[in-house]
C-alpha cells in the first residue's frame, strides 16, 4: 500500500499540447524533484512532443538527466568560478550571469542572464560595454531574462523586456534568441512582433507539468483503523484522544513531504487571518492533514512519521477501511511519490 501519484495521462498531455501552441519554441523546464514526476518521466515526456533542449536546475540534474534525454540540456544555475567540476557532454548549455562567469568558460556553449526586476542575478547594463570582446571565447546561444511572478508596482513585463532587448541591440550584442520566463502567451506574442528577427522562447515548468490541476491527483492508502474512546492515550507522545473516533495511519509521511511546506506569500487580509489562526493552532498541537475523509481534510493525530500519517477522523464521519485510498492535496515540488499510475 502506497502514496499514489494518479495521472490522467490524456488530460495531461492534451494540457501539454495546448501549452506547445501557445508558446513556439517552449524551452520545458524539470528541476528540483521533476515537478512532482520526476526527472526520467519528464525527460521522456519532453522526448515525446519533440522538444530540442530541456532547462534543468543544476549541473547534478544535468549529469542524472543526459542518459535519458538527448536533445541539449540548459543548465539555469548560472556558473561561478570554484563551483565544483562535473563531467558533462557538449551538448549542455551554461547560464552566466556575470563577466567573470563569461571568462571563466572559454569554449562552452553559454546563455547569458540580464539582471531584470527580480535582482537576483544577471549582467548589469554597466557590463555590456565589456560583453563584446568576452562573449568571442564562448558560443553564445542566446541571452535570456528572468522575470517576476507579481509586478506590485504595475510595470509590464513586456516594457521591460524591451529595455533590455533596446540595450543589448544599442551595445551591438547579437540577438538571434532570447529566452524569457514568466510571459504569458499574448506578451510573448507582442515581443515576437516588435522584434521578428529574435527568436524568443520561454522557459516553463509549472505551467507546463501542473497547469491543469485536474490532471494529477496523489491519493494515501489507508494501513490500519483503531477505534479510540474520548481519553484514550495514543502515538509516539501519549496524547488523549479529544472525542470518540479513529486513528487512522495512511500511506504518506515525511519522506513523501507530508508535513513539510514551504513558505507561501499571503496577500489580502482573509488568507493572513487564516494564516494567523493555523499558527495559533498549531501550538497546541493542532495541525490539519492534507488528507481527505468524508468531504473533510483531517487533523493529524500526531506529526506525521516518516512514512505513514497518524489522522483523527471523528466518530460522526464514516469509519474508514483498510485498503481505501484519501485524497491528499499535496504540492507537487515537495512530494515524493511511492509510485505513479497513469490513466
Amino acid at each position: 500500500m502506497a502514496l499514489t501519484l494518479y495521472v490522467d495521462t490524456a488530460r495531461w498531455r492534451a494540457h501539454q499540447k495546448h501549452m506547445l501552441e501557445q508558446f513556439p519554441g517552449i524551452v520545458p523546464v524539470c528541476k528540483g524533484n521533476g515537478y512532482g514526476f520526476g526527472h526520467e518521466r519528464l525527460a521522456e515526456e519532453a522526448t515525446r512532443f519533440g522538444s530540442d533542449v530541456l532547462a534543468v536546475g543544476t549541473t547534478y540534474e544535468a549529469a542524472r538527466i543526459k542518459d535519458w534525454f538527448s536533445g541539449d540540456l540548459l543548465v539555469l544555475t548560472p556558473f561561478r568560478r570554484g563551483e565544483e567540476p562535473v563531467p558533462l557532454p557538449d551538448r549542455v548549455i551554461r547560464s552566466v550571469s556575470s563577466l567573470d562567469g563569461v571568462h571563466g568558460l572559454v569554449g562552452a556553449r553559454v546563455v547569458i542572464e540580464v539582471m531584470s526586476s527580480m535582482k537576483r542575478h544577471g549582467v548589469s547594463e554597466q557590463d555590456l560595454p565589456h560583453l563584446h570582446a568576452a562573449i568571442e571565447d564562448v558560443r553564445l546561444e542566446g541571452f535570456a531574462i528572468h522575470l517576476p511572478l507579481d509586478r506590485a508596482d504595475g510595470s509590464d513585463a513586456v516594457e521591460e523586456v524591451i529595455g533590455w532587448m533596446d540595450r543589448l541591440r544599442a551595445a551591438r550584442l547579437p540577438l538571434h534568441t532570447m529566452f524569457v520566463s514568466h510571459l504569458k502567451a499574448d506578451e510573448l506574442a507582442r515581443l515576437q512582433q516588435q522584434f521578428p528577427q529574435t527568436r524568443f522562447r520561454a522557459r516553463i515548468g509549472t505551467k507546463l507539468w501542473l497547469g491543469d490541476h485536474h490532471a494529477t491527483e496523489y491519493r494515501g492508502a489507508v494501513l490500519d483503523v483503531t477505534q479510540v474512546a474520548k481519553g484514550d492515550r495514543f502515538g509516539y507522545r501519549q496524547q488523549k484522544a479529544a472525542s470518540d473516533g479513529w486513528l487512522v495511519v495512511v500511506a504518506g509521511g515525511t519522506s513523501h513531504g507530508v508535513g513539510l511546506e514551504a513558505p507561501k506569500a499571503l496577500h489580502g487580509m482573509m488568507p493572513r487571518a487564516k494564516g494567523v489562526a493555523r499558527a495559533g493552532l498549531a501550538t497546541v498541537n493542532r495541525n490539519l492533514s492534507p488528507f481527505v475523509w468524508g468531504g473533510k481534510q483531517r487533523w493529524f493525530a500526531e506529526p506525521p512519521h516518516m512514512q505513514v500519517s497518524l489522522l483523527f477522523v471523528p466518530s460522526d464521519a464514516p469509519e474508514p477501511q483498510v485498503g481505501e485510498e484519501l485524497v491528499a492535496h499535496l504540492r507537487h515540488t515537495t512530494t515524493q511519490f511511492d509510485r505513479i499510475l497513469d490513466h
